[in-house]
């Protein structure tokens, strides 16, 4: 493969300037949100999630509670940026999560949101909160696969942890 020393990019006049870590780091988001939102496309696997959840959200100044809703067949039916918070906390609405996975009729979910001081480590309050989200999405037969929680650098899977 050859090496790329730099990258360019065309603006609506059809002229290429010089692209900057803003315009990659945007490119990057976009093609993998694109991938990973692909209509009845499957989950290649947990990686390729956090991959494309760090690049959405390890650069926010304030928490971000996201939700990918997927079918039967783990396809992914829609990716949804339902809460936003402050620095510190992010008010999640159970109700609000149960009516958006009917609306999309999802069979599982995957959480995740972030956490804007950079330490992906699981609060109490998040495990508290993802608890109470399993209980009301048990009621109408929607799985919760994981909850991922979003550093600066890193994500921690609560499902891996055992606290799901």
């Amino acid at each position: 493969m050859p090496e790329v020393k730099q990258l360019f990019v065309r603006d609506v006049g059809g002229n290429y300037f010089p692209a900057g870590v803003a315009e990659v780091v945007e490119t990057a988001k976009s093609l993998l949100g694109k991938k990973l939102a692909k209509k009845s496309r499957s989950l290649s696997s947990p990686a390729a999630v956090v991959d494309w959840l760090l690049l959405r959200l390890c650069d926010r100044s304030r928490e971000a509670f996201c939700v990918i809703y997927l079918n039967t067949k783990c396809q992914v039916l829609n990716v949804e940026e339902l809460f936003h918070g402050t620095l510190a906390a992010c008010s999640v609405y159970p109700r609000e999560v149960a009516r958006r996975a009917l609306l999309e009729n999802a069979a599982s979910v995957i959480l995740a949101h972030n956490h804007p001081g950079g330490c992906p480590e699981p609060s109490a309050n998040d495990v508290a909160m993802t608890k109470e989200l399993q209980k009301t999405l048990d009621l109408i037969d929607v799985k919760v696969l994981d909850h991922f929680v979003i550093g600066a650098e890193a994500a921690i899977s609560m499902a891996e942890r055992g606290l799901i």
